[in-house]
């Protein structure tokens, strides 16, 4: 019988982990197909999985809120959005969220790989923690597959770290997940906090969700009253000093971004380059090998220390030989630009001016004006019966 080992020498303690229990487990699963093969029992998914699961024990009188982000189930602006929910005491308060930050994943699904769903604690709330982006935590749980429900009268993606505004919108995967809910027909939410490095703190997202929680009340009772705008969405942009804002603005979609700057990587300091490029063999190995261990290292529970994720690339392919192929090192950085756009009513601008920024997002680029008056009719209203200043300056 021939095994296949790893040297711990050559690879990180953890990856080598990952790749044993991997090996272990197609042993394991091999005799168990064949076993299971033998007594003639169906190998199809089972599709019963939200109904073996706690996920169903849910108040009845109750609705259901979803809370997602892009930032990761243990980010601070989820964790504190999620209690505050919990002490309203008035939701079923479920999480599916990214096991780790996927903020710039965009619309982005997972295809033709297995993520793995983990159950996680957040005081008062049913959790669960994916190995996918925001858009694959949204879909899932809206499938019916993981939860006993699917549709919730609300969801909530945030609060991240960081603006969404402008061109951003389409590189966030906060706005992503509100996105997806709307795409299912369900009302959402996207929120992000301003965060500046040397400004912000953490502190900060507590301040964040006092501000925005009346809001998200007022939506989830004219949600159910059935007079929340339709075919919309809203992303609200907290500034850096939550206690300091000005009040809600209706804002409109701005042009804004930030400039894409690619940076060229030497090849000495890419950690995989040399290793990989010495060891073909191992390198065709781990690349079979790679997704198993990835899913491995993803089932298992995350403490609340954060785990360090190490990427190995494979070089070349099978039985090719990839000496006479140059190969070069990028990486992205975002880098912020002044702005010429003088509108104040832009996102990115009531923002920069200390307002809660509000802006309306619709799946059809032609019916945003439609968007913007409905919008702005309502948000008056709720947020006037919930004492709150909101300006509205758009025509």
């Amino acid at each position: 019988m021939t095994t296949t080992s790893v040297k711990n020498n050559l690879l990180p303690p953890g990856l080598v982990n990952n790749l044993q229990e991997v090996l272990q487990n197609r042993k394991g699963n091999a005799a168990q197909g064949e076993a299971d093969n033998s007594a003639g029992e169906s190998t199809e998914p089972s599709t019963s999985a939200a109904n073996q699961n706690p996920a169903d024990e849910i108040d009845g009188s109750k609705p259901v809120v979803l809370v997602t982000n892009a930032d990761g189930i243990e980010s601070p602006g989820l964790v504190y959005l999620v209690e505050a929910l919990v002490r309203e005491g008035l939701y079923n308060v479920h999480v599916c969220a990214p096991q780790s930050d996927k903020s710039v994943s965009g619309h982005s699904v997972t295809l033709r790989e297995t993520i793995a769903v983990t159950s996680a604690e957040i005081n008062g709330a049913t959790a669960f923690e994916v190995s996918g982006t925001p858009v694959d935590c949204v879909s899932l749980a809206l499938s019916g597959a993981l939860f006993s429900w699917s549709k919730p009268v609300l969801v909530i993606s945030g609060i991240n770290r960081g603006s969404s505004c402008g061109h951003h919108m389409f590189y966030s995967g906060v706005v992503a997940g509100a996105r997806e809910a709307l795409i299912s027909g369900v009302p959402s939410l996207s929120i992000s906090l301003n965060w500046k490095k040397e400004e912000s703190q953490e502190g900060d997202f507590k301040d964040a969700v006092a501000v925005c929680l009346p809001l998200i009340n007022a939506a989830i009772r004219d949600i159910e009253k059935g007079v929340f705008p339709q075919s919309c969405s809203l992303n609200i942009e907290i500034p850096t000093s939550p206690p300091a804002n000005k009040g809600f603005k209706l804002t409109k979609p701005s042009t804004w971004r930030s400039t894409l700057n690619w940076q060229a990587v030497s090849a000495n300091r890419h950690p995989s380059a040399g290793f990989m490029s010495n060891q073909q063999s191992l390198g065709i190995q781990l690349a079979q090998l790679s997704r198993d261990a990835s899913a491995a290292g993803a089932a298992r529970r995350f403490t609340t220390q954060k785990k360090s994720l190490v990427e190995i690339e494979s070089v070349g392919a099978s039985g090719k030989s990839d000496n006479n192929r140059v190969k070069k090192y990028f990486r992205l950085e975002f880098l912020d630009k002044e702005q010429e756009d003088t509108d104040d009513d832009l996102d990115f601008r009531a923002l920069e001016n200390g307002f809660i920024a509000v802006t309306p997002m619709s799946l059809s680029p032609h019916a945003e004006s439609d968007i913007q008056t409905v919008a702005s009719d309502w948000i008056t209203g709720a947020l006037s019966s919930e004492q709150l200043d909101l300006q509205t300056n758009i025509t």
